[in-house]
């Protein structure tokens, strides 16, 4: 096991704040075991979907290989879906790294980058036509609050983001860490992959 797991986390524009953020407040609860940086296309501040700017570390060009990759959604994944450079920069990363992860929307733009395709996944129930349409390929769960496929992690909307997470970090580090860590956060972490009360409020089931 190593001792400490570098995470990219993809910023652009309109990306949706809790879905970074949810999950690296996870990971920043262990900085012995991970560390993070934020990556965008040009790098520099990066406006999120409600407004607040983040400040990516690295721009595509300077970004190496991570062993954990975080791709959230929000807004913005309508335009990125048509962006080439951001679906080529996944595809880079994805065939490099340990973990694929994604939160919300965000695997809207995995599935259009090919990454999905054989692969059960699952999105934000709200968005999930309009998400699953970007991959006929990809397995889609209709209700899941998050889904594990091998190295692939994905999850429904916003929120579950940080529950995904914690059953990540239950894999690669125990139980015992991930309930810790959601005990510092004072989260109560849903640990149910399979409850999804939101997918019967936007009629998926």
């Amino acid at each position: 096991m190593k001792n400490k797991r570098s995470v990219g986390v993809l910023l652009f524009p309109g990306f949706e704040l809790l879905d970074v953020f949810g999950p690296l407040e996870m990971y920043g609860q262990a900085p012995e075991h991970f560390e993070i940086q934020l990556v965008s296309e040009h790098g520099g501040e990066v406006a999120s979907a409600q407004g607040p700017r983040s400040v990516a570390d690295l721009a595509f060009c300077d970004a190496k290989s991570f062993d954990i990759v975080l791709v959230p959604g929000g807004i913005g994944t309508r335009a990125e879906v048509s962006n080439d450079v951001l679906l080529q920069w996944i595809r880079d990363h994805a065939q490099t790294s340990e973990y694929l992860t994604s939160v919300c929307t965000g695997s809207a733009l995995l599935a259009k980058a090919g990454i999905l395709d054989g692969v059960r996944a699952t999105t934000n129930k709200k968005a999930f036509d309009w998400a699953t349409a970007q991959g006929e390929r990809v397995h889609w769960v209709k209700e899941a609050r998050w889904v594990e496929d091998g190295r692939f992690f994905t999850s429904s909307g916003v929120s579950a983001g940080i529950d995904m997470t914690l059953a990540l970090i239950q894999k690669m580090l125990g139980q015992e860490m991930a309930n810790s860590i959601a005990t510092l956060a004072e989260y109560e972490w849903q640990s149910d992959a399979g409850r999804d009360p939101f997918a019967r409020i936007y009629g998926h089931v």
